[in-house]
Parts: C-alpha cells; sequence; structure tokens
C-alpha cells in the first residue's frame, strides 16, 4: 500500500532580515544607488572637497615654480645653480606635496564612507 508523502509546510517566525525601511529612516547609499537628487548632492560634495585639495596642491605648485624662470633669467651664466634647483631644490617639495595630496584625499573618501555607512 504506497502512501503519497504529504507536503509539510514549515513556518519560520522570527524578525524579518529584510524589510523596508521604516518611515523617517533614510540611507545615504540607498539615495547615491538610485542616483537621487540628495545622492547626486552627496556625490557633488566629495568631488568638491576632492577638487578643492587639487587645486590647492596646483597653486602651491604654482607659486613654487612660477618664479624660476625669472629667477634663471636674472642670473644668465648660472647653469650649476638652475640644474641644483630643478633637481634638487623642487623634488624634496613635490614628494611632499604628493604625499599630502594622497593622504588629504584619502581621508576625504574615508569620511565619505563614514557619511554613507549604515552605521
Amino acid at each position: 500500500m504506497p502512501q503519497d508523502p504529504v507536503e509539510r509546510r514549515v513556518v519560520v517566525t522570527g524578525p524579518p532580515r529584510r524589510g523596508r525601511p521604516a518611515s523617517g529612516y533614510y540611507r545615504p547609499r540607498t539615495e547615491i544607488d538610485e542616483q537621487t537628487t540628495l545622492g547626486h548632492t552627496y556625490v557633488r560634495s566629495l568631488m568638491r572637497t576632492q577638487l578643492r585639495a587639487a587645486l590647492a596642491v596646483f597653486a602651491f605648485l604654482g607659486l613654487l615654480i612660477g618664479p624660476l624662470p625669472l629667477l634663471f633669467a636674472a642670473m644668465p651664466d648660472a647653469h650649476r645653480l638652475e640644474w641644483a634647483a630643478l633637481g634638487f631644490g623642487l623634488y624634496v617639495p613635490m614628494v611632499l606635496l604628493a604625499r599630502w595630496y594622497v593622504r588629504r584625499a584619502e581621508r576625504n573618501e574615508r569620511d565619505f564612507v563614514r557619511l554613507v555607512e549604515d552605521r
């Protein structure tokens, strides 16, 4: 006498793992993913901060390198001084400036991620 196995339903009770967020609760990551106006504002603020850091580096480089042709024109026979100024005098400030820029950009991104995370 074969018996048909009866399908049993298993009911699992507990808090829902995924659901709609409660009203009044917003998530910046969702705003960015859905490309809403608020998400666009978040991304634009990050881009503006990164641009501000890049412009600061560019301005400093302009002030550092800009007067060098005038200085070299004032001393026409100082070729060794020119090479020393270009080779050694600018190398260290440019490396330090590049380091500062990378640290600043990473800090800006870290702050942005902290803002967007659900913590």
